[in-house]
């Protein structure tokens, strides 16, 4: 369902960009139109350099703490992509992005969105996780694990067949070239 709504997306977006385009020149004239996408712009571009700041500052401090950046790396995430959209030209794209990068805005835009990823990691997992990694070797094993563990998996046990006990010597080291 999502890759279909980013394809519709992708599609419509450009068409009500150049219908709202084409209302505003009518009510206010083209040049007039024209200024206020570079007005808007050139203060997206202010604002962008702004919040990047302020955000990548407060990710530094947070790593320094030694805390897990989780609402810092999403507030960049958001400057970011707030950006990108005020560069395009059209009224649609401008009032999101600055929906994403406004101060007032960005907290109601980032629980938002990070609603919607839990609500699709739950389903993700409801399904069985097979739709991100695929079975594993091993039976009962659902995604990925490097390690083949899993629910009680924990342990290591020994494979079956003989066992060959010893130790084992590096001939890089100076004390096994002595002896």
């Amino acid at each position: 369902m999502l890759p279909l709504l980013i394809v519709l997306a992708f599609l419509l977006v450009p068409v009500l960009e150049i219908l709202v385009l084409i209302q505003v020149g009518e009510v206010i004239g083209a040049w007039p139109t024209v200024g206020l996408l570079i007005a808007e712009t050139a203060l997206g571009a202010w604002i962008v350099r702004r919040e990047g700041r302020r955000a990548f500052r407060a990710l530094q401090d947070t790593v320094q703490r030694g805390v897990l950046p989780d609402r810092e790396l999403a507030d960049a995430a958001l400057v970011m992509a707030g950006g990108m959209l005020v560069l395009f030209p059209g009224f649609i794209t401008d009032v999101l992005g600055f929906a994403f990068m406004l101060p007032f805005t960005r907290p109601l835009v980032r629980r938002a969105l990070s609603a919607f990823a839990a609500r699709r990691t739950r389903a993700a997992r409801e399904r069985g996780g097979a739709t991100m990694f695929p079975p594993g070797p091993f039976p009962g094993q659902n995604g990925f694990d490097p390690f083949g563990r899993g629910p009680g998996r924990d342990r290591v046990e020994t494979p079956p067949g003989p066992v060959v006990r010893g130790e084992v010597i590096d001939e890089d080291d100076d004390t096994a070239s002595r002896a």
